[in-house]
């Protein structure tokens, strides 16, 4: 695998190292060794599916709060998505920053999510669907979001008229904290 920093710190992106033949290719999609070595957190709780069935479906943006923060890899695996992340850890440098990638079953790119993230895409195509390695168990009362278009954000989608649920249209605006 090959790891590439994004701007905003401690996140990856993940390309596959394919080794190919006249029958196709064979590549590794995970090595707790390999993401070791980048300091990269390794535990895995949960591994979960989000199938899409139409393009232009948003869902995010979201994140679990403190102590249940959720690293995640997340991978497309059908179809494409544009992948968006938000730095909501009040430390960082680069804290309510966002970061956008395009990832698709055709580029085979994840993305890694350190915890203290938020966490959301819109689809690109019909059918597509998103694998997502998590390093927590899900836990409801933990879970939290910002609305898709919080102008705290200013993240450009690509498709203007986004199919979302009522709770992903219906989030309050992001009040930023600073650390004391």
């Amino acid at each position: 695998m090959r790891f590439s920093a994004t701007p905003l710190a401690g996140a990856w992106l993940v390309a596959l190292e394919p080794h190919a033949d006249l029958r196709g290719f064979f590549a590794r999609t995970w090595c707790a060794r390999e993401f070791e070595a980048h300091g990269l957190d390794t535990r895995v709780a949960q591994c979960s599916l989000s199938h899409n069935r139409r393009r232009g479906t948003l869902r995010g943006m979201h994140w679990q709060a403190a102590p249940y923060e959720e690293t995640k890899v997340v991978r497309c695996v059908r179809g494409a998505l544009h992948d968006v992340i938000i730095d909501l850890r009040p430390a960082s440098p680069t804290y309510t920053h966002h970061f956008a990638v395009e990832l698709s079953a055709e580029n085979r790119l994840a993305l890694y999510v350190p915890a203290g993230f938020a966490h959301g895409f819109q689809t690109l195509a019909d059918d597509t669907e998103v694998l997502y390695q998590i390093s927590q168990f899900y836990l409801p009362e933990a879970g939290r979001g910002a609305r898709w278009n919080d102008p705290a954000f200013r993240i450009a989608w690509p498709i203007a008229d986004p199919i979302l649920s009522e709770r992903d249209r219906t989030y309050p605006d992001f009040v930023p904290e600073r650390p004391a």
